[in-house]
C-alpha cells in the first residue's frame, strides 16, 4: 500500500516502517546494568564524546551484526558520585542522544519494581505496553492528564511472541520508595511495573518522533513484605544477568528487521 502523496510527514512515518533498522539508542540509567551489555556487544568509550563538554554522561559504541549500537548512561553525579538514576538526567541524555546519534529505535533498559498483584516476580522480564507518571500529581483538569503523560510504547507484537516475554503498563516516579499517594497513582496507571526513567524517556521519544520500547527486569517486589532498598540492592546482580540476557536477545531479534517486523 503507497503512503499518502498529500502528506509528507506520513510518508516519512511509511517509510522509516519499513526500512532496514540501522542505529538503536538504549538508554541504561546504572552503570552496573550497563557494563555487563558493554562487553556483550564489545563496545567502547566515546572519548571524544559527542555531548556536551562538562557533563558525566557516557556513551559506549560499536556494531553488532548490522546493527549500529549506542549504549548510554547518565554517568556518574559530578558532586556525590553516584548513578545519575531519575527522570532529569534520562530525559537530558535521551534529548541528547536523539540530536547527536539519529536513531532509528531507542531501547529503554533498566531494573525495575514490579506488583505481584499483577503477576510480577523477581526476575521477570517484562516489555511495557504503556508507560506514565504517577508523582506527578496536577488536580487541576487537563494538568491532570498532562501530570500523568500516558504514553504507549512501540507495539511489538512479533518480538513479544518469539522470546515470550510478559508484557505490563510501567509507572514511573523520582523514588525508589512508594508513598500511599504514588500507589494510589500507580493503581490508577492499571502498572504492573515501576521505575525512576521510563516515562521519560517516552516523553522525549514522543516529543521527536523516535520509537521506543522498555524492557525492564524486576528486582523487587513492590507490595510485598520486604524493605524495596534491601531487596533491590540483593537482587540487583542476578536480575542485571537476566536482564542483559534479555536485552541480548532483544537486539538479535531487531538485527535486520524494520520497524514493523517488530
Amino acid at each position: 500500500m503507497a503512503p499518502p502523496e498529500d502528506k509528507p510527514e506520513v510518508a516519512e512515518e511509511f517509510m522509516a516502517e519499513k526500512r532496514s533498522i540501522s542505529t538503536i539508542v538504549i538508554i541504561i540509567a546504572m552503570q552496573a546494568e550497563a557494563l555487563p551489555l558493554v562487553n556483550k556487544f564489545q563496545l567502547k568509550e566515546d572519548l571524544d564524546s559527542v555531548f556536551p563538554k562538562g557533563v558525566p554522561w557516557v556513551r559506549y559504541y560499536g556494531t553488532y551484526k548490522d546493527l549500529n549500537i549506542n549504549i548510554i548512561w547518565p554517568g556518574k553525579d559530578t558532586v556525590l558520585g553516584v548513578d545519575s538514576v531519575g527522570t532529569v538526567s534520562a530525559s537530558l541524555v535521551t534529548y541528547a542522544s536523539v540530536q547527536a546519534l539519529q536513531p532509528d529505535l531507542i531501547i529503554n533498559a533498566g531494573t525495575a519494581g514490579g506488583f505481584k498483584a499483577k503477576g510480577a516476580s523477581v526476575g521477570d522480564i517484562f516489555l511495557a505496553s504503556d508507560v506514565a507518571f504517577h508523582d506527578r500529581r496536577i488536580p487541576i483538569p487537563v494538568f491532570d492528564l498532562y501530570g500523568v503523560g500516558l504514553r504507549q510504547a512501540l507495539s511489538t507484537p512479533n518480538l513479544l511472541k518469539t522470546l515470550n516475554l510478559k508484557v505490563g503498563k510501567l509507572s514511573t516516579g523520582d523514588s525508589l520508595e512508594t508513598s500511599p499517594k504514588d500507589e494510589a497513582s500507580i493503581i490508577a496507571n492499571h502498572a504492573t511495573i515501576k521505575d525512576m526513567e521510563g516515562a521519560a524517556v517516552a516523553y522525549v521519544a514522543d516529543l521527536l518522533k523516535v520509537p521506543a520500547i522498555f524492557v525492564k527486569a524486576i528486582t523487587d517486589i513492590v507490595d510485598g513484605d520486604k524493605p524495596t532498598a534491601d531487596e533491590f540492592l540483593q537482587n540487583l546482580a542476578a536480575v542485571t544477568a537476566a536482564l542483559d540476557q534479555a536485552v541480548t536477545k532483544v537486539v538479535n531479534f531487531i538485527n535486520g528487521k524494520c520497524l514493523s517486523d517488530l
